[in-house]
């Protein structure tokens, strides 16, 4: 396997001097591709200002975070962004969904961005709706779907063009227990597809679904662990 994420030494700093609050504090790791990641630590840990560095969102105090080889560590805004959508789709705890939109416009809309062609747009968001169950909700609008629904819908979005890595926050956080499995299962799936997955995550239940489990706490990581009844 080729590593795909690498962050050496990195450290993010706020209010650096007599009242500094070292969010992540020498934090080394890799990922390589094909991996499924979770990060899993309490409010408070350091756990998001990771995810923010890994998904191009955030910028290092200090350190290096190469990602495809490419050291993405104080790129600027519009660099960063350009990688963000090459490289990461991301699944936010709550949806992000655009509520004026159907559930079609929705996944299309990063692609416009991306400046797909409307044909290959249609094609592309059709077919990751499909792929997460959503063939008949096409045309609904988000206050018309339940939760479970809604986060199907982001997945897609974030699947449509097909990233290399998919990058959850919490994605079951706002969701019951029914539809929390269903999340879970669609998410394993992709990565047996060949996804990279790094799924950022508080709870055990969820972190135990991943192949590797990396435990942090006070921006440092605790513990690195293969999770052996998820092997094969």
């Amino acid at each position: 396997m080729s590593k795909l994420v690498e962050i050496i030494n990195v450290s993010k700093i706020y209010n650096p001097g007599e009242n500094e609050v070292r969010a992540l504090d020498g934090v080394s790791l890799s990922i390589d591709k094909g991996e499924f990641v979770a990060i899993i630590g309490q409010s408070g840990s350091g756990k998001s200002t990771l995810m923010n560095i890994l998904g191009c969102l955030d910028t290092p105090t200090a350190g290096i975070y190469r990602l495809h080889g490419m050291d993405v560590s104080h790129m600027s805004d519009n660099e960063q962004s350009d990688v963000r959508n090459m490289e990461i789709g991301f699944i936010f705890q709550g949806f992000n969904l655009i509520q004026s939109l159907t559930a079609l416009e929705n996944v299309e809309l990063p692609l416009t961005y991306r400046g797909v062609a409307k044909k290959e747009r249609l094609k592309l968001s059709k077919n990751a709706l499909s792929r997460v169950g959503l063939a008949n909700r096409m045309d609904h609008k988000p206050q018309e779907m339940s939760g479970g629904q809604q986060q199907r819908v982001a997945i897609a979005r974030a699947i449509a063009q097909a990233p290399p890595i998919l990058l959850a926050d919490e994605p079951t956080g706002n969701l019951d227990s029914g539809s929390s499995r269903e999340i879970i299962e669609i998410i394993k799936r992709l990565h047996s597809e060949g996804r990279t997955v790094i799924l950022i995550t508080h709870d055990p239940g969820i972190a135990a679904q991943a192949k590797r489990i990396i435990t942090i706490s006070d921006g440092k990581i605790k513990s690195d662990v293969i999770n052996t009844a998820q092997e094969g």
